[in-house]
């Protein structure tokens, strides 16, 4: 049997006061999903009855998939739009996250994970979150440390912080 870290246990925990609190509101989640493939999604999943309250999860790793499925913008993707790992990029996330499901609440992240793909502008670690209930939107750029799997597992804790201190 394999030992949970800290931080999955502290996921486990976040996704328990989650499910509470959607539940008590009559909230419905989405994310929308870069550089974590779908990390966040399974954590909710990972709850039993969290169907009650998550709807959609989106793992758009790709450009093409951000444009077609949550409706990015082509032009943010241009050699002077903003790029994908950006406060543009995820704010265009978490909407249409919201509009391609019958979530009301939705999380999106685009991120530099590594080890590979970084530059001066944003090196590894560098990971934008964005948070919105409704029309209430706001994003964050937040600077990870460590390998891949930790860049990937800070983002999916900030990530999942940040809609429990939206919807509290």
């Amino acid at each position: 049997m394999e030992s949970m870290s800290t931080a999955e246990t502290s996921i486990g925990e976040q996704v328990q006061l989650l499910a509470q609190v959607f539940i008590a509101k009559k909230l419905i989640m989405s994310t929308a999903e870069s550089c974590t493939g779908g990390w966040i999604a399974q954590s909710l999943t990972d709850l039993a009855g969290s169907s009650a309250w998550f709807d959609t999860g989106f793992v758009t790793y790709s450009n093409e998939a951000k444009q077609r499925l949550l409706e990015v913008p082509a032009g943010y993707f241009k050699l002077d739009g903003p790029g994908a790992v950006s406060e543009e990029t995820v704010l265009a996330m978490t909407q249409g996250a919201l509009q391609n499901s019958r979530a009301n609440v939705a999380v999106a992240v685009s991120g530099v994970a590594g080890p590979d793909g970084g530059s001066v502008e944003k090196p590894v670690g560098t990971v934008w979150i964005a948070w919105q209930w409704e029309d209430k939107a706001s994003a964050r750029c937040f600077q990870f440390t460590g390998d891949r799997r930790a860049v990937r597992l800070a983002t999916v804790e900030a990530a999942l912080a940040g809609v429990i201190k939206l919807v509290s």
